[in-house]
């Protein structure tokens, strides 16, 4: 992992494309995760909404946005990845016999993914240890110890936080479950980003059940690159339909935390230091080692979106009826980012796409599951 100079988040550019993505092809993943969640108590897909007032704004045929501000019983999607990896944890905690040890399960965590993981935990009577960066709004935290879980507060930006949970996973007894991934430590990462291929298998029958038919551009918001993992495998891991090649696929990040981007324009992944951003789940200066190649090879495209964009985009999706914050309000930030100004051309041709298109947005959180966007006013600071 190559280190970048602490001004590289700014410095990054605010576009990268690579349009041969399309013809990259890897393995599919699994079967069995969607059957497995459906049988979870009170699943049920979550909506696909369209949003054809911004389609016409932005020159593609249909916009739609898959709204996750509530899975199963939770304000994000993270709840997908959490349920499933502590499935699968469980599972061989029990084949190994009647006597195994009880085990606590340990991670850090912008907000979603502990309070999904203390959540799935306390369902299965396992205890949580989740550490916490500075940065993340007090009622997440709370959320998060609501949950039943143990709380520790971490004065340092989210890698440090992934370093002292990673640190305190050494314990007998102690499991890490986090949602990234580097060399050693994959298998976990793997199941979670596993747990994600439900999000996608809805938006597939959703789109038929619409007359939409195939996706041409699908836009996903990016912390560490884990659900953007999930998109190529599902993507990328099948024939395309028709002959056809599959979805343009756009990685959104903040400006204040560009670092897919940043390793994207490199060719090799990189951290950089972070700064503020409302799109708290999104602040994340290294991407996961095991997505990397995935995203290397497999997406079309990242933009880079400032805080006002965010904001705005938070605010037309609220008055459409999708309650996003700001991290699941990235995507059409980024969408707007794309198709819009003197470079929208070009960028519409890397992307392959024009009037006829049918984008989906990932709109992965509502605005309960990050608090911050109630006082950020107009400028999501």
């Amino acid at each position: 992992m190559t280190a970048a100079p602490p001004s590289a988040a700014l410095l990054a550019p605010a576009w990268f494309a690579r349009p041969a993505a399309r013809s990259w092809t890897c393995a599919p993943g699994p079967a069995g995760v969607r059957e497995f969640h459906a049988a979870l108590p009170g699943y049920a897909p979550t909506p696909l909404t369209e949003l054809p007032r911004l389609a016409a704004e932005l020159g593609v045929g249909r916009i739609f946005v898959k709204d996750e501000s509530s899975r199963l019983g939770l304000p994000a999607f993270k709840a997908l990845g959490a349920f499933w990896a502590v499935h699968r944890i469980l599972a061989e905690r029990a084949a190994e016999g009647p006597d195994a040890a009880a085990i606590t399960l340990v991670t850090a965590t912008d907000g979603n993914h502990g309070r999904a993981l203390a959540r799935a935990a306390r369902d299965r009577g396992t205890r949580t240890r989740v550490f916490v960066p500075s940065g993340v709004h007090p009622a997440a935290v709370a959320a998060i110890e609501g949950e039943g879980a143990e709380v520790v507060p971490v004065a340092g930006p989210y890698d440090e936080a992934v370093r002292q949970a990673a640190g305190a996973a050494r314990a007998e007894d102690a499991v890490l479950v986090q949602d990234m991934a580097w060399p050693g430590y994959e298998r976990i990462p793997g199941w979670i980003v596993e747990g994600y291929s439900t999000l996608f298998a809805e938006i597939d029958e959703q789109l038929a059940a619409a007359g939409a038919g195939a996706p041409g551009l699908v836009a996903v918001p990016v912390g560490v690159g884990s659900l953007a993992q999930a998109a190529v495998t599902h993507y990328r891991g099948r024939p395309p339909a028709g002959g056809r090649p599959g979805p343009a696929l756009l990685a959104v990040e903040p400006e204040a935390a560009a670092s897919l981007l940043t390793s994207l324009t490199r060719g090799e992944p990189v951290t950089v230091a972070t700064g503020e951003t409302a799109m708290a789940g999104l602040n994340c200066g290294t991407p996961s080692a095991l997505a990397w190649p995935f995203l290397r090879d497999g997406l079309d495209a990242a933009v880079a979106v400032s805080e006002a964009g965010a904001a705005r985009a938070m605010a037309d999706l609220a008055g459409s009826g999708v309650p996003s914050g700001p991290c699941g309000a990235a995507s059409l930030a980024g969408l707007r980012t794309a198709l819009s100004g003197p470079d929208a051309v070009a960028r519409r041709d890397a992307l392959g796409i024009g009037p006829e298109s049918t984008v989906v947005l990932l709109s992965t959180e509502g605005r309960e599951a990050n608090p911050y966007t109630a006082t950020a006013g107009s400028d999501a600071r």
